[in-house]
């Protein structure tokens, strides 16, 4: 433990930094006013739950589509300019899919389309953070910001973005998004620096991939990560779970609230109290607790304490930034572009087969307080081992190095 990590008023002091964090902030309060806004639109139009899932679903599948492929280009073409591009393309898709009386067909022809083009955007970004700071905590910081920013926004959606699309409509809501795009373009062409392309053109496509599964700690990094795939299935499960535990109608936004919650408390503390250096060193042990603390779900607790347990899993949880991170910065620079696609991609079909195993493991024992303690079981079986291979990496490159670095991982 230390107090010596700097705060997040040294990152926001970096200018372009500064740029792209509000660029992502207000953006993605765009964002959650528009889906929200998507399924009220669907169901309103429609009379159907199944074409509003669907379309709230489209948002998810697009950016698994485009991940593996097009996040490459944020290693083929200068990262401002595809940044710029893309989110100029999202405010002008966004602004049709505000236009009223938009045919349902088109309609998520174009929310499909606003995932694709999100995937080059995302990875860009992610690319171009990594080389504005050059000081690993700084940069380890900036990205707990990013976390933290990302969640509450999330939480405020949760609390009150239906009743604010209820009562602006969902055309002005989903022309807010699209403005937002336009104020990131802006932001991003104005404060971000231009620089040369990364990678070559001439790679192979999929080089990134081949690198990443080809290298032991990038493979430890990415079950790390992918494990948040068991610990997500509460969430989908978060309906039948309330029924089970007897609780109000009302706990069921307690309990998907609990987990990120829990993630923007804990992210502030490892991001208050412990150096990059250690973080990197206890992020396996987080990952098991973050799994094991789901076991105790199969006591059936009382609706309060399940959602103290959700919360502390969320809290463990915040070792996913140091994850993040740490494989940010060990994936060369030229390539760094479609290696974010794949550990995006991962996690993301990671949560979607998570929720939809849990689903059936629920529907099958009849049980969702047993499958979310499975799932914790599971969780654990694989952290370990995990935990005690990069424990052996971490400490082999140690005694090599006279000053901790994440740029010295072990290979």
């Amino acid at each position: 433990m230390s107090q010596r990590a700097p705060g997040f008023s040294a990152v926001l002091a970096v200018p372009e930094f500064r740029a792209l964090w509000f660029a992502e902030a207000q953006s993605v309060f765009g964002d959650q006013l528009a889906k929200v806004a998507l399924t009220i639109l669907v169901y309103d139009r429609t009379g159907s739950a199944l074409l509003a899932a669907t379309a709230y679903a489209l948002t998810f599948l697009s950016a698994l589509a485009g991940g593996l492929g097009l996040s490459q280009l944020a290693d083929r073409f200068p990262r401002r300019r595809l940044m710029v591009t893309c989110t100029l393309s999202q405010a002008v898709v966004v602004g049709l899919m505000a236009i009223p009386g938009m045919p349902i067909a088109l309609l998520c022809v174009l929310v499909f389309s606003i995932g694709l083009i999100q995937s080059p955007a995302a990875a860009a970004q992610n690319a171009v953070t990594r080389e504005v700071f050059t000081d690993d905590e700084l940069y380890l910081r900036s990205q707990d910001l990013r976390g933290i920013t990302t969640n509450t926004l999330m939480l405020l959606g949760l609390a009150g973005g239906g009743v604010l699309v209820v009562a602006i409509g969902t055309s002005w809501a989903l022309s807010i998004d699209a403005l937002t795009f336009l104020v990131s373009t802006v932001v991003v062409h104005r404060y971000v620096k231009n620089r040369r392309i990364a990678g070559n053109k001439e790679d192979g496509w999929f080089d990134a991939a081949k690198w990443v599964f080809g290298n032991r700690r990038m493979r430890l990094l990415l079950t790390l990560s992918w494990l948040v795939g068991l610990v997500v299935i509460p969430e989908g499960l978060v309906a039948p779970l309330a029924e089970e535990l007897n609780a109000p109608d009302a706990a069921v936004g307690w309990l998907l609230a609990a987990d990120p919650l829990g993630f923007v408390v804990g992210t502030y503390v490892l991001s208050r109290f412990v150096t990059a250096e250690n973080r990197v060193r206890v992020m396996g042990v987080l990952a098991t607790l973050s799994s094991a603390t789901l076991i105790a779900f199969a006591l059936t607790p009382h609706v309060l304490i399940a959602i103290v347990l959700l919360a502390l899993a969320g809290a463990f949880g915040a070792y996913q930034i140091t994850v993040s991170a740490t494989f940010n910065t060990v994936v060369p620079n030229e390539i760094r572009g479609g290696a974010f696609g794949v550990i995006r991609t991962g996690l993301r079909v990671s949560q979607g087969i998570g929720v939809a195993i849990g689903g059936a493991v629920a529907e099958i024992i009849g049980s969702t307080t047993a499958t979310i303690a499975l799932a914790g079981l599971l969780g654990v079986l694989i952290a370990v081992p995990a935990t005690v291979a990069w424990a052996r990496l971490h400490r082999s490159v140690r005694g090599a190095r006279l000053e901790p670095n994440l740029n010295t991982l072990p290979s």
